[in-house]
């Protein structure tokens, strides 16, 4: 089912939901430049047991756009309206990068709402070398237009091998249609928000599972990086993809699989 919830300031969020009435709810976030048709294959798995809820970020897909900056107050509740609107009290959350983030976030403000906490390729600051990519990228938004940031993105969102690879092809080109597809105050909006990441010192407040993943190869979310996170949040575990980068699960989409897979049933 596809329908779209307006918010009070009129924006539409679009969303979709899959699997079993009754079941218990997980809730997935997309990245920065993409829109739910990011977790088609997850929902193929997910969805024979749980009911799966999948949502078009502000300014993304098919959700209507507001001018920029966007901050992780107003990410966070607009999905908090979205489950309020379903009679969601509480959910499982994954996300990657940008919703991972979002995860996170939740799961530090609205505990009440948040069951497992599934962060993927994301981090929980934004040090200076970070916050002056989003300044570059949104200068040459500015001067040049969203299409020519998606090749060099494409770039860093996967590795050399995958993207040489011909039978990546169909998942470059669906990853090209929703980059394409973002309104650019919704990149803009959510690359200022990124540049207000700060998030690690409270990565200690979080009570629920949680089960950190990146790529080997992330140059976004470097393992170091999700290591110290993992290290700093005290129910979690922390798994790595080899031959990776940034979006994981399209990349290595079964030992995804496995990882989410694994981690849902022994934390159940």
């Amino acid at each position: 089912m596809t329908d779209t919830l307006t918010l009070q300031d009129g924006i539409s969020i679009n969303y979709r939901i899959d699997g079993p009435e009754g079941a218990d709810w997980i809730i997935l976030s997309n990245s920065l430049a993409t829109d739910l048709r990011l977790w088609d294959a997850e929902v193929e798995y997910l969805s024979q047991s749980m009911r799966v809820l999948r949502y078009d970020t502000r300014g993304h897909g098919q959700s209507d756009a507001s001018p920029a900056p966007y901050t992780f107050d107003l990410l966070c509740g607009d999905l908090v309206a979205l489950m309020d609107h379903l009679s969601i009290e509480k959910a499982d959350i994954m996300g990657i990068s940008l919703g991972g983030m979002i995860a996170l976030a939740m799961g530090i403000n609205h505990p009440e709402r948040v069951g497992r906490i599934l962060c993927c390729d994301a981090r929980a600051d934004a040090p200076a070398t970070y916050k002056a990519i989003w300044d570059g990228n949104i200068a040459r938004l500015h001067s040049d237009g969203l299409a020519t940031l998606c090749e060099p993105t494409l770039q860093r969102w996967f590795t050399e091998p995958f993207l040489a690879e011909p039978a990546s092809k169909p998942k470059l080109d669906v990853v090209r249609a929703m980059f394409n597809a973002t309104a650019p105050d919704g990149y803009e909006g959510v690359a200022r928000c990124l540049q207000s990441l700060d998030l690690l010192a409270d990565l200690s407040k979080i009570t629920q599972p949680v089960l950190y993943v990146t790529g080997a190869g992330d140059m976004a979310a470097p393992v170091a990086v999700m290591q110290a996170m993992s290290d700093a949040t005290p129910n979690s575990r922390f798994d790595v993809i080899e031959s990776a980068a940034h979006l994981s699960n399209l990349e290595q989409p079964k030992a995804f699989e496995m990882i989410i897979s694994d981690f849902l049933a022994l934390s159940a």
